[in-house]
């Protein structure tokens, strides 16, 4: 426990900016990745434990369309392509068969495909770390606010997630897509009676759920070591991050997000050895205030 180095950056304005990007940062990857765990949960009812893969997948096809192209536009849309086509196949193939199954039948499913896709990185990039760099866009000199410094891109990746939350809180708000998939969560069978191909729309909304998982992954991958496995430690983040936020609600995973990024970031400098013990404290006291979540709403 080191509290003088957190209350010394309590009382820096530039220690104070450093950190709190680092948590933006951390909380925004975070949301993207829980966004699409909670779309997913709302609408099929589904745990869906292997969702961290598709971070993984977007993270390995940003790389290698990076690495092909130079640019690193195509290698987000490439990581998000690519992370939502494999998620619909994996929906079409194998989730949907057990939708209605119970909940171990569930679990063993998704982590038999963990452990399916982390094989498979191995075999296609390889067992070891890669490093996919910093875009060339991006390799300026720092910003200094207060002080404090903070890179471009991480300014960069802190405004993309946030126009992705608005864009999504509005397509799900504001459209007949949104209200359809409203409606399904609340009451598939009915919707279904309406006239309206469920099956469809269980795909549909798998599938934006990996994209953003592997958009995730394209924005983590300038600054995050690419390793098979990688996308396991995210996952236990987002399914802290979901229960803190409230199962199925978009401004809680965002709230969550952000909240799970600065306890982190700050517990790191106070706490470094009991950083990851805090998350679960936080997600602790929370449930106990309010069992449902931040956002989230009562069972009927």
């Amino acid at each position: 426990m080191d509290l003088t180095a957190l209350t010394e950056c309590l009382s820096s304005a530039s220690c104070m900016v450093t950190q709190v990007t680092s948590g933006f940062i951390i909380g925004m990857l975070l949301f993207l990745v829980a966004v699409g765990l909670t779309l997913i949960f709302g609408v099929v009812k589904i745990v869906n434990f292997s969702h961290g893969v598709f971070y993984m997948i977007g993270a390995y096809v940003a790389m290698t369309v990076y690495q092909a192209t130079n640019s690193y536009a195509a290698a987000l849309l490439g990581g998000a392509l690519g992370a939502c086509g494999v998620g619909i196949i994996v929906e079409r193939f194998i989730m949907r068969r057990i939708y209605s199954a119970n909940v171990l039948m569930q679990l063993l499913v998704c982590y038999a495909l963990v452990l399916i896709f982390d094989d498979l990185v191995k075999v296609v990039w390889g067992p070891e770390f890669k490093a996919m760099g910093m875009p060339e866009a991006f390799r300026v000199p720092p910003l200094f606010i207060f002080g404090g410094v903070v890179p471009p891109f991480y300014l960069f990746l802190i405004a993309a997630a946030l126009v992705i939350a608005v864009g999504l809180a509005l397509a799900i708000n504001g459209t007949r897509f949104g209200k359809t998939v409203r409606a399904a969560a609340h009451n598939p069978t009915m919707v279904s009676a309406l006239g309206i191909n469920t099956g469809l729309l269980f795909t549909a909304v798998f599938g934006l759920g990996c994209l953003l998982a592997g958009l995730a992954g394209g924005l983590a991958a300038p600054v995050r070591s690419l390793t098979p496995g990688m996308g396991f430690s995210i996952l236990i983040e987002s399914f802290i991050v979901t229960v803190i936020g409230g199962m199925g609600s978009i401004t809680g995973a965002l709230v969550g997000a952000l909240l799970i990024g600065l306890v982190r970031t700050f517990g790191a400098l106070g706490f470094p050895l009991f950083t990851e013990a805090l998350m679960y404290m936080a997600m602790a006291i929370i449930l106990i205030v309010k069992p449902t979540g931040l956002f989230g709403r009562e069972g009927t």
